[in-house]
C-alpha cells in the first residue's frame, strides 16, 4: 500500500509535465474553500481565498492559490505600476500553506463542499489544466478578477446552472469604497493614499456579487449558495484562530496628526507673512510643485494604466497639474499680475471639490479638508499680495 500511495504522489506532482489528466480522486476525497483573515501588511489587508484538495488515499493535500506573482518578471514594477501584472495560479502543500498564516497570526477557515465524486473529479480537473504553464497567468484585477472573485467564477465555469446564486445573502449594500474602508483605516496613510488614487467609479453601489472581491463576502455566498437543489458547503471549520493583538498605532504617526500640523505651519507662515507684508516665495514654490506633482501621478493613472479604479478621480481638481509649471513662476519674488486671478481659480477649484463631494459625486477622505483649508488660506493671501504695491 504504501508503494501505491508513493506512485499516486508522484503522479500528482508531475502529472502537469505531461498532460492535464489529474489522478482519479477516491471516495474519501474532500474539496474545500479556505478564506483566511486580513494580515499586517496592505497586500494581505483584505485577506484571501484558495480552493484546497484533499485526499488522504492518495496522499493529496494541497492548495490552489490564486492570489500570486513573480517579483522576477521584467519591468515588475513598472507593469504592477499601470496594472498590468499578470497574477499566477500556484499550486503548494497545504500544511506548508497554514504555516504560513500561522507565523503572520491570521485566522483560517475551511468551508468543505458539498459535491458527488464526479463533481470533485471535475472541479481538481480543472484546476490541473488551469495549472499547466500555458494556462496559469491570468490578468488581475482588485475588483473584478482576484482570488476571491476567482473562487465563484471558477465553481460557476465548472457546474453551469447546477450552482445557484443567492441575491439576497446581505443585509445591505455597499459601495466599492465602503467595501474598502471596512479593512482599511481611513486615518491610515495606506487608506489616505487608497482615497488619493481611487477616482469616483468606485463611489457606485456595489452587485451583490461585486462584493465579492472580498474574501468574506465569498465566504458569506458560499453558506447560502445551493448546487443540485442542496446546500453547497457541507461543512464549516475554523482552521486557525488569530491571537487577539492591539493593531491600534499612535495617533502621533497617523495622518490626520501630521496633515493637522502642516495646517498650523502654513496658516502661521501665512499671517505673518500678511502681516509683515511678505512673501515666502519657497513656501509658494513647494505647495505648487507638490500639488501639481500629485496631479501628474492622477493623470498618469487615470489615462496610462489598465487600472479600472483610477478613472474619473476628481482629486485632480486640487490636486491641478498645471501647478508644476506655475511652481517655478511664483517662486520668483514678483511674477507676473495674473498669477493673482490664477489663485483665485484654483481656490475656486478646492471649492468644487467639495460640491462635488456633498452631492455624491465623489468621496474624499476626509483628511483632505487640512490640505484644502491650507490652500485656500494661501490661494487667498497669493491674490491679496499681488494686489499690493510693494512686496518685500
Amino acid at each position: 500500500m504504501q508503494l501505491k500511495k508513493i506512485l499516486f504522489i508522484l503522479l500528482f506532482s508531475f502529472s502537469v509535465l505531461g498532460s492535464a489528466q489529474a489522478p482519479e480522486l477516491t471516495p474519501l476525497s474532500k474539496i474545500s474553500v479556505i478564506t483566511c483573515g486580513p494580515g499586517s501588511e496592505l497586500y494581505s489587508t483584505f485577506g484571501h481565498s484558495a480552493i484546497r484538495i484533499e485526499d488522504t488515499s492518495l496522499g493529496i493535500n494541497a492548495i490552489y492559490n490564486y492570489g500570486t506573482f513573480d517579483f522576477t518578471t521584467p519591468n515588475f514594477y513598472m507593469k504592477f505600476v499601470r496594472g498590468k501584472l499578470d497574477y499566477t495560479l500556484a499550486r503548494q502543500s497545504f500544511p506548508y500553506f497554514l504555516k504560513e498564516y500561522e507565523y503572520e497570526n491570521r485566522w483560517v477557515k475551511s468551508q468543505e463542499l458539498q459535491l458527488s465524486l464526479a463533481e470533485r473529479q471535475e472541479l481538481f480537473n480543472f484546476l490541473e489544466t488551469n495549472y499547466l504553464p500555458e494556462n496559469r497567468d491570468y490578468k488581475y484585477d482588485f475588483f473584478y478578477n482576484n482570488c476571491a472573485t476567482k473562487i465563484w467564477d471558477i465553481l460557476k465555469e465548472v457546474y453551469g446552472n447546477k450552482l445557484v446564486f443567492n441575491e439576497n445573502y446581505l443585509k445591505e449594500l455597499h459601495t466599492h469604497r465602503q467595501l474598502i474602508r471596512q479593512k482599511v483605516k481611513i486615518n491610515s496613510w495606506s487608506g489616505f493614499g487608497i482615497d488619493l488614487a481611487l477616482g469616483s467609479v468606485i463611489d457606485d453601489v456595489a452587485t451583490p456579487k461585486e462584493h465579492m472581491f472580498l474574501p468574506d463576502y465569498i465566504m458569506e455566498q458560499l453558506d447560502v449558495a445551493q448546487i443540485n437543489g442542496q446546500p453547497l458547503v457541507a461543512e464549516s471549520k475554523i482552521l486557525l484562530e488569530a491571537n487577539s493583538e492591539d493593531n491600534s498605532s499612535s495617533f502621533f504617526a497617523s495622518p490626520e496628526f501630521w496633515l493637522i500640523i502642516l495646517l498650523i505651519i502654513i496658516l502661521v507662515l501665512t499671517y505673518f507673512d500678511f502681516k509683515n507684508n511678505t512673501r515666502r516665495n519657497w513656501l509658494d514654490f513647494i505647495l505648487f510643485f507638490s500639488t501639481g506633482l500629485i496631479g501628474l501621478l492622477i493623470i498618469f493613472l487615470w489615462f496610462f494604466t489598465d487600472h479600472s479604479t483610477t478613472a474619473g478621480n476628481f482629486n485632480l481638481l486640487w490636486a491641478f497639474p498645471p501647478n508644476l509649471i506655475i511652481a517655478f513662476i511664483v517662486a520668483q519674488k514678483r511674477g507676473p499680475n495674473w498669477i493673482a486671478k490664477y489663485a483665485i481659480f484654483l481656490a475656486i477649484l478646492v471649492v468644487v471639490s467639495g460640491i462635488l463631494w456633498m452631492f455624491g459625486l465623489q468621496l474624499f477622505s476626509p483628511l483632505i479638508l487640512a490640505i484644502w483649508a491650507a490652500l485656500i488660506a494661501r490661494y487667498l493671501f497669493l491674490f491679496w499680495s499681488y494686489h499690493k504695491p510693494k512686496i518685500a
